[in-house]
């Protein structure tokens, strides 16, 4: 499978009836921001969030777009990392944005990664009983995965996003060429998203990826649209998910392919940088192949070795002993499992594979038998 090399930026529609808004993906379409808003909000103001990484590298482009297109904007800055995504910072937010007198009527700017959608998106979801919003994804993460179908949230110290709600963004710009500053560690990480699409429902698409994921991570010095290809394709699968399950009540869950196991892992880690998100997903990824080849019979343990091996061939780490520092405590990983929020009435949901591009949602999956798996995994040398 080839990819044709394209120019002109690529967009992706997320059908939801009224509230159906447009991806816009491709290099340089930041400058576009500004345009786009006012053709959908003529008149609004702007107040973006971004943190201090972001506002070193994007933030001049971004305002230079908006003052281009006659947009006023305003804006806040908060430390970058999974630790923004918290109560203090919230109330900061959300009282920043009402000083600047931003009206229902005006749009809000989610400028940065994941934590930055998060936070904002929730903000703008709660400050005058709701504002819109747009994203302006900078990482490969938060630009197939996060800033895609109005998931919003803030982390409880009982696990991650557990405070939050379902809040669509009207428009998402997505421009690659940010990508190319991102550091190696972060734009592997978010690359874990870009497989678990593959992993979870489309096997030709992950086998493209095995054959072209060193053009994905070399990107405009490949000389091919790589890049851009497999951040579309990952697009489409979301919001086609989305389109048929915006509240999560069905198969919007499988998109949480290597969450249960990787929010429990995040959050053991106390949200550090000890374990990026995507390296969390990536070892939970492997941990769904690996306990439904062993302890399901679900899948062949050559099939779950091929999934676990192109994430290891990244550079992702796919053993919980590739976490470093000290190591985890069982009861505690359980302990946080059981905080999931696919839990119903107190039964374990999981997502399971029959197969590469084989996902579905397994429930009542039975404590002691994920016990016994993980007590294995933690005691690997």
């Amino acid at each position: 499978m080839t990819v044709p090399v394209r120019s002109d930026p690529t967009t992706v529609e997320v059908k939801l009836g009224a509230r159906s808004y447009e991806i816009v993906i491709g290099r340089g379409v930041i400058a576009s921001l500004g345009a786009r808003i006012a053709a959908l909000r003529p008149g609004a103001k702007t107040f973006i969030v971004t943190d201090e990484n972001v506002a070193r590298h994007v933030l001049p482009a971004a305002e230079a777009a908006l003052v281009q297109a006659g947009v006023k904007s305003d804006r806040v800055v908060v430390p970058p990392g999974e630790g923004s995504k918290s109560f203090a910072v919230l109330e900061q937010v959300c009282e920043a944005i009402i000083a600047a007198r931003i009206e229902r009527g005006d749009l809000v700017v989610a400028l940065g990664g994941g934590v930055i959608g998060d936070l904002a998106g929730f903000a703008a979801a709660v400050v005058r009983r709701g504002l819109d919003y747009v994203q302006a994804p900078t990482t490969l993460l938060a630009q197939v995965d996060s800033s895609v179908g109005g998931k919003t949230a803030i982390d409880s110290s009982q696990g991650k996003n557990l405070v939050g709600a379902f809040h669509q963004p009207i428009l998402v710009v997505a421009d690659s060429a940010l990508l190319d500053v991102l550091p190696e560690r972060e734009f592997r990480a978010g690359y874990a998203e870009v497989a678990k699409y593959g992993l979870l429902g489309d096997d030709a698409f992950f086998a493209w990826l095995e054959a072209n994921w060193k053009d994905i991570f070399a990107g405009s010095a490949s000389g091919s649209s790589a890049r851009e290809h497999a951040i579309a394709v990952s697009c489409r699968a979301k919001a086609a998910i989305v389109a048929r399950d915006e509240r999560e009540t069905g198969d919007r869950q499988l998109l949480n392919l290597g969450h249960t196991f990787g929010h429990a892992l995040e959050a053991a880690c106390g949200f550090s940088d000890r374990l990026l998100h995507g390296e969390a997903i990536s070892i939970g990824m492997a941990l769904a192949f690996g306990f439904s080849a062993t302890r399901q019979g679900l899948v062949s343990k050559a099939e779950a070795t091929r999934a676990i091996h192109h994430l290891a061939a990244v550079g992702l780490p796919t053993r919980i002993k590739d976490i470093p520092g000290s190591p985890l405590a069982l009861d505690q990983l359980m302990t946080l499992i059981a905080q999931d929020k696919k839990i119903k009435r107190g039964a374990l949901t999981f997502i399971l594979v029959r197969g590469i591009g084989a996902a579905f949602i397994e429930t009542g999956v039975d404590q002691a038998e994920v016990r016994a798996f993980l007590s294995e995994k933690l005691a690997e040398r």
